[in-house]
């Protein structure tokens, strides 16, 4: 009996030992991207700047619940060329609709303050980044419109990526199938179980590119390109994760032209969606 217990108290011991040792290892540091959507931050146009909303036009900032991207990359200067500098994330795509598009239903998605993806920092190569660049795929949230007389919310699904392959997706319950290529600018909208669909006029989407002058995108794309404060080190000796937050303007982003000069957005009274892009990125470091 005592060689039993002498037995069982070095197995527990053994035991507590190795988990020690298994919880002490130190796990390898990552990079964290989490998006963030501010309706407060500045409202800028396709060149960087700050941009009034035209005469004859409204606009609305939606509450937006989630959006996807399908490329991030760090750039070290301005005179970075796209595609130059470390793409730290690349998206699905598929040519099932045809031609090459984002591959909407295997693409990735994050909420409000919400990470979008993980990687070891030991995939980013070492440096000193200044820019980020992001190419946005789509974005759905809550917007307010005026149907009948009557102030209703509703769901907005937007596509505002080079081109997409949808073959169905869920607006607030209710499917919408298309089974086929969109362009940019395509949406869907559902409210009170209703649904609609459209397509905003081509090349009407805003993409604010603050090295328009020296890095230009191509036309019909969604590279939103952002300044980081104090740029972004990577040394690739760091011990702890980094995080990067990605903070999206929806200042509002959601714009239409006027019928009825009341700041509401009536689909009924002919009003037509002129813009749906985002206005603005902001990148901030955390360590």
């Amino acid at each position: 009996m005592k060689n039993i217990v002498r037995l069982i108290c070095c197995i527990l011991l053994f035991s507590g030992c190795s988990s020690d040792s298994d919880n002490n290892t130190a796990s390898s540091p990552n990079l964290i991207i989490k998006f963030k959507f501010d309706p407060t931050q500045e409202r800028l146009n396709n060149l960087g700047q700050p941009a009034t909303i035209p005469l004859g036009n409204a606009a609305q900032s939606p509450n937006f619940q989630r959006m996807s991207a399908n490329y991030i990359e760090f750039a070290p200067n301005e005179l970075t060329a796209l595609g130059l500098g470390e793409i730290i994330y690349e998206g699905p795509e598929t040519n099932a609709g045809g031609a090459m598009a984002i591959d909407f239903q295997n693409s990735r998605f994050a909420g409000d303050d919400e990470v979008f993806l993980t990687i070891p920092l030991s995939q980013v190569a070492s440096g000193n980044y200044q820019w980020v660049r992001v190419s946005l795929a789509y974005q759905e949230g809550n917007i307010d419109i005026l149907v009948s007389g009557n102030d209703i919310t509703g769901t907005l699904g937007s596509f505002v990526g080079y081109n997409n392959y949808i073959t169905s997706f869920d607006l607030n319950g209710s499917t919408i199938s298309v089974n086929d290529d969109v362009l940019q600018g395509f949406w869907a909208f559902e409210a009170l179980g209703f649904t609609t669909q459209g397509q905003a006029p081509e090349g009407a989407t805003t993409v604010p590119n603050p090295l328009f002058a020296t890095s230009p995108i191509p036309q019909g794309s969604c590279v939103v390109t952002g300044e980081f404060a104090n740029g972004l080190i990577i040394t690739g000796n760091e011990t702890q994760d980094v995080e990067v937050t990605l903070s999206f303007s929806v200042n509002n982003s959601f714009e239409w032209t006027e019928v009825n000069a009341d700041g509401k957005y009536e689909p009924e009274a002919g009003e037509q969606v002129v813009d749906m892009g985002l206005r603005g990125l902001i990148p901030m470091v955390s360590n």
